[in-house]
């Protein structure tokens, strides 16, 4: 059982990081809504874009000279895996719900034969990661120094992937990240970024016809690789909103957590101090009749 000094000391250290946990609770809840409105604001962006896409990928389907980044190589055998993780954790489930769909998406692809390749955006993928798949992560981005994500940074890597595709590095790339649905619910997700698929147009918009000028596979030409940026920064921000809110919602319960461990050490405290009050009691009692 341990001392009366010791579960002191526990207490003091238990009280000291309840501190902890409240303040980055704190500082993650004034994060957390810079992140979900710039999260949100990106939102429309990409969906109109991919409305645009898709109404011009449906004209050429089946047009030979349709863009690469549209048909694809002809050939499924060499898949990216472009992973973005947060690059700190103590947040909860968020780092590994994403690890565990990418592990599993490369596992399966795999056992199929196919060829995998990973390139890893945030810290904490990497690590992870890493202890699998060494041989087959073949580059990395981090973010930790940069302050506030911007369009710049999803370029960044946006031309990464770019290069390694005109290269013939790779036939499909996918990415995963987390969408920001609320605090307590942040869902794993991967889209397929190249060749690119778009959701299918609504039977009421599909309706409208529109003409271009310059020809659809010239915008085609210009839009698609634009595509692949857009929507690399909207996975940045949504997994900057995701990372937050679960951190959040992670450090709320930490600090009941330690909440609870207080008052249950409290009351072995008190109830070991009372008990050697009262021994003490009886050995003055049995000394003083005993004289």
């Amino acid at each position: 059982m341990p001392s009366l000094k010791d579960l002191k000391n526990r207490i003091a250290s238990v009280k000291a990081t309840q501190k902890i946990t409240k303040a980055m609770k704190m500082v993650a809840a004034a994060k957390l809504r810079r992140a979900q409105e710039a999260a949100e604001a990106a939102r429309p962006y990409a969906e109109r874009m991919n409305k645009v896409l898709a109404s011009l990928s449906a004209a050429n389907a089946g047009n030979a000279n349709a863009p690469k980044l549209l048909a694809g190589t002809g050939k499924d055998q060499v898949h990216l895996l472009i992973v973005a993780t947060g690059e700190r954790g103590l947040a909860g489930g968020f780092n590994s719900s994403i690890i565990r769909l990418a592990r599993d998406h490369a596992l399966k692809l795999i056992a199929q034969g196919k060829t995998v390749k990973i390139l890893t955006v945030g810290r904490k993928g990497n690590d992870v990661l890493r202890r699998s798949f060494r041989e087959n992560i073949i580059d990395y981005v981090t973010f930790r120094e940069v302050k506030q994500l911007g369009f710049v940074q999803a370029d960044e890597v946006a031309q990464k992937v770019l290069t390694l595709f005109n290269a013939g590095e790779f036939d499909v790339a996918t990415l995963f990240f987390a969408r920001f649905q609320s605090v307590i619910s942040q869902v794993a997700t991967a889209q397929q970024i190249i060749p690119a698929k778009f959701e299918a147009v609504k039977s009421d918009e599909a309706q409208v016809f529109y003409e271009y000028e310059p020809s659809e596979e010239e915008i085609l030409e210009d839009l698609l690789p634009k595509n692949v940026a857009v929507q690399i920064f909207r996975a940045l921000l949504e997994n900057n909103a995701s990372f937050y809110g679960a951190q959040m919602s992670a450090m709320d319960n930490a600090t009941r957590n330690a909440g609870d461990m207080i008052n249950r050490l409290t009351l072995s405290y008190n109830r070991q101090r009372q008990a050697q009050i009262t021994k003490e009691l009886i050995e003055i009692i049995s000394g003083a009749e005993a004289l």
